[in-house]
């Protein structure tokens, strides 16, 4: 057994210092994380979570259900993409206590507990909860993008198919077909299926069930997505429901002389970024009626070169595609709509939906989607939902303290988590000392105490509003950029009296 030892003396360049360890220091290395929980007391979105979760487990022994998914919050929150980083936030002694935790569970509590709840309740529990963040929202018009996007497996896993996957040709995969609000970057839902399932004939049947369950008034003024999307029956579905579609079309035969007959002929307009467009309309052969249509080009430099792919194994070849002054280049694209809109308009509207991409990149790659992997597909689809869950509460509470920009969880936390802690309990008052090492911290401080300052509205008020009001009076802040001219602002609180 190793001696106790009070304090180590260190000989450093600036004299002698001394190394004490003190393993019931109630300190975190998430500071901030006070101001995100008052954000979830005060909207009421993490007592509702976990008010209906449908986990119900009877031992004494069986750790609480806020305890549970407070320790799945925790984890997600800083990062983690496996359940054994987990481990990590057992040192926080600060900030599980403010989420009204007893305690923070082990990771094989996590994964037992996950493993219990019915498929089809806790689909329905994480839909609920997902809707909560975004239902205020779809009173105003808005665009549904949805997409697809690859997770790459490396073990035995349910589902784990070979399908459609560009970056790692070959490997087993998950896939998660997602909708998202467009330019909000919310997620509204997103189902994990079998690497093999990308294609939009598997999206469809969960899409347009979850979009049945919208009143007309909330559904989308505009459903985009890409070429995989481009067909009949997903047309056809979005005309039975009066929703406006922009999907791009496949290069098939009867679009690429639709193009030929447009480059030739057609009245090409601006469209923006040195793009120009031209109108028509296209029937293909699967389809009954003809389709608004437009061909979208932009002028390629004469400087183009080219390399071939179909050599030798493992070799490519670059050669000069020396066009001269004899021909014209274009890069180009067909888009199918529903819209009568300008083309200047329908060109903008498909070059937002890139936005999609930035959204897979920062759920995969910062917030856990490419990780959290189990042996089963049941505990890939929750978590996969519950991290969806946890970035929308993240995304809107930046967006309160950050308006006008939407940022990447690599820098917003850094700015706004990311803080060494330490809470000293002194005459009957808890205080959390915090020290930020971040550069903009001070610029951020002030836009933090007035967010601070506008919750405590709600405390004031908070048996006049239910969850829907609180969320209608914090989306507004969050998102007054994109709606401030199309929803009233919110009745003014009125105190208890």
């Amino acid at each position: 057994i190793s001696p106790q030892v009070d304090k180590i003396p260190v000989d450093t360049f600036d004299g002698k210092v001394y190394i004490n360890w003190d393993h019931n220091a109630t300190v975190t290395p998430m500071g901030q994380l006070a101001f995100f929980i008052e954000f979830l007391k005060q909207t009421g979105l993490f007592d509702d979570w976990i008010d209906h979760c449908p986990l119900k487990l009877t031992s004494n022994n069986a750790p609480a259900t806020r305890d549970i998914l407070g320790t799945i919050l925790l984890s997600v929150l800083s990062g983690h993409t496996r359940y054994a980083h987990m481990m990590s936030v057992r040192t926080d002694k600060v900030n599980a206590p403010l989420l009204g935790m007893k305690k923070i569970v082990s990771e094989d509590s996590v994964r037992r507990a996950l493993l219990k709840m019915l498929e089809e309740e806790s689909n329905v529990w994480l839909r609920n909860s997902l809707k909560n963040c975004y239902q205020e929202l779809l009173t105003t018009p808005w665009i549904l993008d949805v997409d697809t996007t690859i997770k790459c497996l490396y073990g035995h896993q349910e589902g784990a198919v070979v399908g459609y996957n560009p970056q790692k040709p070959g490997r087993p995969s998950h896939t998660y077909h997602t909708y998202m609000i467009a330019n909000v970057r919310l997620v509204l839902d997103v189902e994990v299926m079998p690497g093999n399932e990308s294609s939009p004939a598997h999206t469809s049947p969960q899409l347009f069930s979850w979009l049945d369950t919208l009143e007309k008034r909330q559904r989308p003024h505009l459903m985009r997505g890409d070429c995989a999307f481009g067909n009949d029956e997903i047309m056809k579905a979005c005309e039975q429901r009066k929703i406006n579609y922009l999907f791009k079309l496949k290069q098939t035969p009867v679009v690429k002389r639709f193009i030929a007959e447009q480059m030739i002929d057609g009245e090409w307009e601006n469209a923006g970024q040195g793009w120009h467009g031209a109108k028509g309309k296209i029937k293909l052969t699967t389809w009954k009626i003809a389709r608004n249509a437009v061909v979208l080009r932009r002028k390629l430099s004469k400087d183009v070169g080219i390399i071939e792919k179909n050599t030798l194994p493992g070799q490519r070849t670059f050669q000069f595609a020396d066009m001269g002054e004899k021909f014209d280049a274009y890069e180009y694209a067909v888009l199918v709509t529903s819209l009568d809109e300008e083309i200047m308009t329908l060109a903008y509207h498909y070059r937002d939906r890139a936005d999609c991409e930035n959204n897979f990149d920062e759920l995969k790659n910062q917030w856990g989607w490419s990780g959290y992997t189990t042996s089963d597909l049941h505990r890939c689809r929750l978590m996969a939902k519950i991290i969806a869950l946890i970035y929308n509460w993240w995304t809107i509470f930046v967006r309160l303290i950050e308006p006008n920009r939407h940022m990447e969880a690599i820098t917003s936390r850094p700015l706004l988590l990311n803080t060494i802690g330490k809470m000293i309990q002194h005459a009957g008052q808890k205080v959390i000392q915090v020290a930020s090492s971040h550069a903009k911290f001070k610029k951020i401080q002030s836009s933090i105490i007035s967010l601070s300052e506008f919750f405590k509205t709600f405390k004031s008020s908070a048996d006049q509003l239910t969850l829907p009001e609180r969320m209608r009076r914090v989306l507004y802040r969050a998102f007054e950029k994109f709606i401030a001219v199309i929803l009233p602002e919110p009745q003014k609180l009125l105190p208890n009296t």
